[in-house]
């Protein structure tokens, strides 16, 4: 039957991208325009900040820049005629430049009384309530955007061989018992850490269901390689002695001890690609003391691959 080689490990679930939303300017909050579990889009406004003081400002900076405007225009015409000096016009030009820039500034500090998304996602968490006063900096909301969920799983260097981009893996979480989730190896990192000597594995984790959630400990397995139609026995089954392993097989009532080469192993089942045939009889319980030639009878089956299995008498 079909057989597969998996690699195991655990990570966190994390979101491919997530942003902690902070005040720029400071004031009181006004309003609030989304909760906990929102989904925004990049650039919605998620809340309003008291902003009259800021009105204010950006209202004396245009006046004083409409002003400055129009002695500009005024001494333009003169100094064409020769009737103001050169250096007092640059003067009033270099002062005309900086009140531009004031009222840009009082404008854009203005803006920021309205709290945007940065990104694409949910809303995570809401850090504030109508009413507080803002700081500078001051964390409001944390967004984070899951699609998709990311696993990064942290593989010892000498498993780099059997890994590449695009393999499948499927990702189990305790949170949700009985289902499997399909992930995907994104990119693998192309150097080893040298300190835990481990590379890094992105998956990529696709759930449209919601359950899945960042912050989820998550089971990863990994297949890196699978094969059709392989011959398989139970891992108790083998003996394992100097060098090759074997296994104990029913001939004509007897034992007989055979070295096998092995392949692939997942769970409790191991492929076997040299020393039996399908259909011969492999001895599950007390090959451990058999010798060869020792009678066996039959005394029940198991799911193996091979033929019913037998015991030793």
């Amino acid at each position: 039957g079909p057989i597969v080689a998996v690699y195991s490990g655990t990570a966190p679930v994390e979101a491919a991208q997530e942003s902690r939303v902070v005040a720029k300017v400071g004031g009181e909050v006004r309003q609030i325009l989304v909760e906990e579990g929102s989904r925004v889009r990049a650039g919605q406004v998620l809340a309003r900040l008291d902003g009259d003081r800021l009105r204010l400002e950006a209202a004396q900076a245009e006046a004083n820049l409409r002003k400055t405007e129009k002695d500009y225009a005024r001494n333009l015409e003169l100094q064409k005629r020769g009737l103001v000096s050169s250096t007092a016009f640059d003067g009033l030009k270099y002062d005309l430049e900086a009140l531009r820039a004031s009222y840009d500034m009082a404008r854009l500090n203005l803006s920021y009384t309205e709290i945007r998304a940065p990104i694409d996602g949910i809303v995570a968490e809401r850090k504030i309530k109508v009413g507080n006063m803002l700081t500078v900096n001051q964390e409001l909301f944390h967004i984070t955007d899951p699609d998709p969920l990311l696993v990064y799983v942290h593989v010892p260097e000498r498993e780099m061989r059997k890994l590449s981009p695009g393999q499948l893996a499927d990702i189990e979480v305790d949170a949700v018992p009985g289902t499997r989730f399909t992930g995907r190896i994104a990119l693998i990192s192309p150097v080893v850490d040298p300190a835990t000597a481990t590379f890094k594995a992105k998956l990529e984790v696709k759930d449209d269901s919601g359950r899945l959630l960042p912050g989820m400990f998550a089971r990863v397995n990994i297949v890196y390689e699978r094969r059709e139609g392989a011959l398989q026995v139970p891992r108790s089954a083998l003996v394992e002695g100097d060098g090759q392993p074997s296994v104990f097989v029913v001939v004509k009532g007897k034992a007989e001890q055979r070295k096998v080469t092995t392949g692939l192993a997942n769970g409790g089942l191991i492929e076997v690609t040299a020393g039996l045939t399908a259909g011969e009889q492999v001895i599950v319980v007390g090959q451990g003391a058999l010798k060869q030639g020792t009678a066996v009878r039959i005394v029940g089956s198991t799911p193996a691959a091979v033929k019913p299995a037998a015991v030793a008498r």
